[in-house]
């Protein structure tokens, strides 16, 4: 939702496929997804299982914790026919490994992956003690384009045989053992970096006053999706992408408004 929701504020189309409770944490949430412009037609209603919700710890603004509540309502995504419609011809289809910690939800995101035209991008977001290798690899041959931070990556290559130890080889490694066309490492206060067919890209490095990193990584992710639509040059995409994250990571909470000037500024204030 929140990549969903900095898609919509740079200037593209989403579809959010989840479903909430039939309570008012769920028509909440609705009323939040409309008031950022995104429609709530794909958001379907479960009437036995609450809306999800989580707890997040923020003790330590740099290492945020969450303890995700189950079982809720998206943990019972179906494949409806909407669903199949909007993710048919969509440009991307990203998801995550949460959504597969139920057996429904993890069907019908199968069914949708099976069903897309589109690039598929696997966004690792690994929560303990909600994955599996046996998940992350079967995620991961789905995927055209792959997103996760240091850790996640240590964890995916550990499952691979290969004694690999800089971060580049350990993710051309990854790419080549999933046949993937893009893996983008996400590295906190050090930027990021795309590996491509072209070989390794680096970001350049935006310090800012961090207030907490809610939602900092899916801000990044949303520009770096933007930029793949516009076919950008890998340098521009991950400055771009690492500048909106930046500025989210100067605001509480996960979805502020960042404005295309604030970025292509702070791109102009740090080149």
């Amino acid at each position: 939702m929140n990549v969903a929701i900095h898609l919509k504020n740079l200037g593209m189309e989403v579809a959010c496929i989840t479903k909430v409770g039939n309570d008012s944490l769920g028509d909440e949430l609705k009323h939040f997804l409309k008031s950022k412009g995104c429609p709530d037609t794909w958001v379907q209603t479960d009437t036995d299982h609450p809306t999800g919700t989580v707890k997040v710890n923020i003790s330590d603004r740099t290492n945020v914790q969450y303890e995700i509540v189950q079982p809720v309502a998206w943990d019972y995504i179906i494949a409806s026919s909407e669903a199949l419609e909007v993710t048919k011809n969509a440009y991307a289809l990203v998801f995550g490994t949460l959504a597969c910690r139920d057996h429904q939800s993890k069907e019908a995101l199968f069914k949708l992956l099976e069903n897309s035209k589109g690039v598929k991008i696997f966004d690792v977001n690994l929560r303990a003690p909600h994955y599996s290798k046996k998940l992350i690899e079967s995620l991961m041959l789905k995927a055209d384009i792959v997103k996760m931070n240091e850790d996640e990556l240590n964890i995916v290559h550990g499952g691979l045989d290969s004694t690999s130890a800089s971060l580049d080889q350990k993710t051309k490694d990854i790419k080549s053992r999933f046949s993937l066309k893009k893996v983008i490492v996400t590295r906190g206060g050090d930027g990021a970096l795309l590996l491509d067919e072209n070989g390794i890209h680096s970001s350049k490095v935006y310090k800012v006053k961090v207030k907490d990193t809610i939602g900092s990584g899916d801000s990044f992710l949303a520009g770096m999706i933007k930029n793949f639509y516009l076919n950008s040059l890998p340098e521009k995409a991950l400055n771009y992408s690492c500048a909106l994250g930046a500025l989210v990571a100067q605001h509480h909470g996960a979805n502020p408004s960042i404005k295309e000037s604030e970025i292509l500024e702070l791109m102009e204030i740090r080149s």
